[in-house]
């Protein structure tokens, strides 16, 4: 009888034993870059470094998780009041070690200026980082948040907010369909002196294509700094801009010498877009969308 229960008692502890052993294991995956990165199967602190992953995070309900995010996230709705606030252009690896976190959702552009991984000696010590570079199409953007909640174990959440986006999204697209006389638009990122727009291969020209109208810059590729000359020329039916840090941005549009004859501008065509939900490729992208189509088709949108 007496070994009959040490079996028992081994055999619950070899149990025990075994799921705490695979409790603290990692598993290999690939992150949005292609990387081979190590992941924690238990993760409890977060540390995000661009504001769209920071706002996926959130929405998937692991604010309480985020440990520190870069600076430009201090805006988000829901992260903690405490959370700690980095700068990532350059990053200190002691103190973002000494934060002890499970992993790190970082951004392609924190690689930017830099021909070495910012992260390298961080990943070195043993933390886990994951690399999303800036998603160009909407397709990538479901395709990131599905990667954060596959990541974080929230994979049934990150389903249920790729399908609420899409619902939203399709029934704008259902409305674009119907359009025939596509209005020409042009959006404004960066104001003059230095004009800054897109073209194709963005996130922001397949939402103009997905409300029926035509970017006027759809012909030249990805993230551009087109002339003056080149918007008379092309001579826009309404003109958006997302810029938040000039007084009244669009009476300084329809202010600029040699404008007045634009058709967005003699008609008063001039809309200023939500900075945040227009620039971070995150599910919030729907509220640009939303904005960005009653601007141009006021009379199919507002109904």
């Amino acid at each position: 009888m007496k070994k009959k229960v040490l079996s028992i008692i081994m055999a619950v502890t070899l149990v025990m034993l075994t799921v705490v052993g695979c409790s603290s294991k990692e598993v290999v995956i690939k992150d949005r870059e292609g990387r081979e990165i190590k992941v924690p199967n238990k993760i409890d602190r977060i540390i995000s470094t661009a504001p769209s992953n920071t706002e996926v995070l959130v929405e998937l309900g692991l604010a309480d998780k985020l440990v520190a995010v870069d600076k430009y996230s201090a805006d988000v709705a829901g992260i903690p009041d405490n959370v700690e606030l980095i700068d990532f252009s350059k990053p200190d690896a002691e103190k973002i070690i000494g934060l002890e976190p499970d992993i790190i959702v970082a951004s392609g552009h924190n690689k930017t200026g830099s021909t070495e991984d910012p992260f390298k000696i961080v990943e070195e010590s043993g933390i886990s980082v994951a690399y999303i570079p800036s998603s160009n199409s909407i397709q990538g953007i479901y395709d990131d948040i599905t990667f954060i909640s596959e990541v974080t174990n929230t994979k049934e959440k990150g389903k249920k907010i790729v399908e609420n986006t899409k619902s939203q999204i399709e029934d704008i697209a259902k409305k674009g369909k119907d359009i025939k006389n596509k209005k020409k638009v042009y959006f404004e990122i960066g104001p003059a002196p230095n004009l800054y727009s897109f073209g194709n291969s963005t996130f922001l020209n397949e939402m103009i294509e997905l409300i029926g109208a035509e970017n006027i810059l759809k012909d030249e590729n990805a993230w551009i700094s087109p002339s003056a000359e080149t918007i008379i020329d092309k001579n826009p039916d309404v003109i958006l801009t997302n810029v938040n840090y000039i007084e009244n941005p669009t009476d300084e549009i329809k202010g600029r010498e040699g404008w007045e004859n634009i058709n967005a501008v003699k008609n008063n065509q001039v809309y200023q877009i939500d900075t945040n939900s227009s620039s971070r490729p995150s599910q919030h992208i729907i509220k640009a969308l939303n904005e960005m189509a009653k601007a141009i088709y006021p009379n199919v949108y507002n109904n």
